[in-house]
């Protein structure tokens, strides 16, 4: 099975000052909130569709501009100078139909990637979606190495993305990152019963803050496909490699945020499994104690 990620030959070397980093869709929940976190550490030009009161309040962050992903031309206007885009924006609904999919999420995603290349950005992070793999059953825990498997024309649209980010990075050079994010919602959203069916997908506002700016600081990646997933009990998408690739570390795990899984104490229950302890009940116990003196 083919890789899901390769290297440079040689890494990047860092920037002197601060990266230049393109956010579209910022003023979207995933956007406005990386714009919030990463305003000191980056110098963040913000793209909104339209300059309304949502795109105001990102004004403190960075440089807000107007923007339409549509738009080759604009797309490379906004590109300039620019070393890293996070691509967020698109149509984010998987009932979206295909007449909206097409401009947005797949001529959309190509003209960023092309204006990107053709202003000598270097990296591009790819907002994919659980989506692009949702066709797998339930039961099955899904590697970054598996074949897409979309699960609605959304998905469909996300796996051109991510295949477009392929051949750009593999006979372009332009680095991308396809990060297949996951359930995002604020914590607060997570709390009633209705937060239970985020279980295996769920991923907090700061552990994505922390992919992301994995993914814009990352020197060595050429390509990579990683998965945007809290540190859940149980995980819909493996984090092995996500892990290894990047250094992500996530601290949040929805079986600890809602209350109606946290009375399960699945975290205890599940450990009563583990027999590979000192302290664990043995048949040999006996006989390991009496050996050992």
């Amino acid at each position: 099975m083919a890789d899901s990620f390769t290297f440079f030959d040689t890494p990047a070397a860092p920037p002197a000052g601060k990266r230049r980093v393109l956010v579209t869709g910022a003023r979207g929940n995933i956007g406005s909130r990386f714009a919030a976190f990463a305003a000191q550490r980056y110098d963040l030009r913000l793209m909104c569709y339209r300059l309304d009161g949502a795109a105001e309040q990102l004004r403190g962050y960075g440089e807000v501009v107007e923007g339409d992903i549509t738009s080759l031309e604009r797309m490379y206007e906004l590109c300039d100078g620019i070393d890293t885009v996070i691509h967020l924006a698109g149509a984010p609904d998987p009932s979206t139909k295909w007449a909206t999919l097409l401009p947005l999420n797949i001529q959309g995603t190509y003209n960023v990637m092309v204006a990107a290349h053709a202003a000598g950005c270097r990296r591009v992070v790819f907002a994919s979606s659980i989506h692009a793999v949702s066709g797998y059953p339930a039961d099955r825990q899904v590697q970054a190495e598996d074949p897409v498997n979309p699960g609605d024309l959304y998905g469909v649209s996300k796996c051109f993305g991510e295949a477009l980010g392929r051949y750009m990075a593999e006979q372009h050079g332009l680095s991308v990152i396809v990060n297949r994010i996951c359930w995002f919602e604020p914590p607060e959203k997570t709390c009633d019963k209705g937060g239970i069916g985020m279980l295996d997908a769920y991923v907090s506002p700061r552990d994505m803050n922390q992919m992301l700016a994995l993914c814009v600081d990352d020197t060595k990646l050429k390509f990579a496909i990683v998965h945007g997933l809290s540190d859940n009990r149980f995980k819909r998408l493996d984090l092995a490699e996500t892990r290894e690739l990047l250094g992500y570390e996530p601290e949040d795990d929805l079986t600890d945020m809602n209350p109606v899984l946290r009375e399960l104490n699945l975290g205890e229950k599940l450990r009563e499994h583990d027999q590979t302890g000192d302290d664990a009940p043995s048949g040999i116990r006996e006989d390991l104690d009496r050996l050992r003196g």
